[in-house]
């Protein structure tokens, strides 16, 4: 790779990161190289593209018309070698933003295979339960769950897991089993961040629909600590298929009121706005799609 072509590269990724360190431990330089080439880049073009702090590095105005032009052609230039190199292998670096159950029991136990195919391909996982800003943290994919709150993204349709409540054998045995959605005001819930409101959940069976108040008990902020938390028979939960799968299958957990359904939770690729789409994400993409779509409800089209 020439000189400028990484220092473009390294633009982009301090661009992304707004951080020199992680910029360049992605590309294999150390912070003080990573500035220095930096400090070339801006000779070469004669403008400061970013403005230096001890707090966070911005782009300056300089840097955020330079990175609107160079960035379609860094990945004009990816999708140009994808293209010609004639074995389908994919290279560079991936960003994939992603909830934690989900990237733990669905997508990386699924990514041997994708990265056997693409060997010079880094994937990166960031790995929350909360929305992130796909710009600053520099997400080039995410996988979102529920309805999209950015009318602008660009977004591909995965599937709609089923969802269901479920609680442990242990709990059920100690203060039985509901039979009605309102039986639940007895029972202890179990609040996480797939969960659906905080206030109320709404049933639905034989075309007729019933809304019950709940209060949680026990609240967490990660969906894993929930199943965790429904394990140790603290209660009972709302989740989805990819939340506990294993647990339902070996028995650990039952689904409670099967009967009556609780809605689906569509999941969705999400790409950040305004910017081109890599084509190591729209790879990924695809596979997964392929790859979930025998796990999770596939989409209508």
């Amino acid at each position: 790779m020439s000189d400028r072509l990484a220092a473009l590269r390294l633009f982009v990724r301090v661009a992304r990161t707004g951080n020199f360190s992680a910029a360049g431990r992605e590309l294999g330089l150390s912070q003080p190289s990573a500035s220095r080439v930096m400090s070339n880049l801006e000779k070469d073009v004669g403008a400061i593209l970013v403005a230096r702090s001890t707090r966070a590095v911005t782009l300056t105005e300089a840097g955020k018309l330079y990175l609107e032009r160079i960035e379609p052609i860094l990945l004009a230039m990816d999708d140009a070698d994808h293209a010609v190199r004639g074995n389908g292998e994919l290279s560079g670096h991936l960003r994939v933003g992603v909830a934690t159950s989900f990237a733990i029991r669905e997508v990386i136990p699924r990514m041997r295979r994708f990265l056997d195919d693409h060997p010079r391909l880094r994937v990166d996982f960031v790995l929350t339960d909360q929305i992130q800003d796909m710009i600053s943290e520099a997400i080039d994919v995410a996988l979102r769950f529920g309805p999209l709150d950015d009318s602008n993204a660009v977004a591909r349709l995965i599937g709609r897991p089923e969802r269901f409540l479920a609680a442990s054998p242990g709990y059920l045995k100690r203060f039985g089993v509901p039979r009605s959605p309102a039986d639940l005001a007895k029972h202890s819930i179990i609040m996480g961040p797939s969960g659906f409101s905080r206030e109320a959940w709404v049933f639905q069976r034989d075309g007729r629909s019933t809304t019950v108040r709940v209060e949680g008990k026990v609240s967490v902020t990660v969906n894993e600590a929930a199943t965790a938390a429904a394990l140790a028979d603290l209660g009972i939960i709302s989740t989805g298929t990819w939340g506990c799968r294993s647990e339902i299958e070996s028995g650990r957990l039952v689904k409670v009121l099967a009967d009556w359904k609780i809605g689906t939770k569509s999941v969705h690729a999400v790409y950040p706005p305004g910017h081109p789409i890599k084509p190591s994400a729209r790879a990924l993409i695809d596979f997964l799609h392929a790859e979930l779509n025998h796990r999770i409800l596939p989409d209508d089209t």
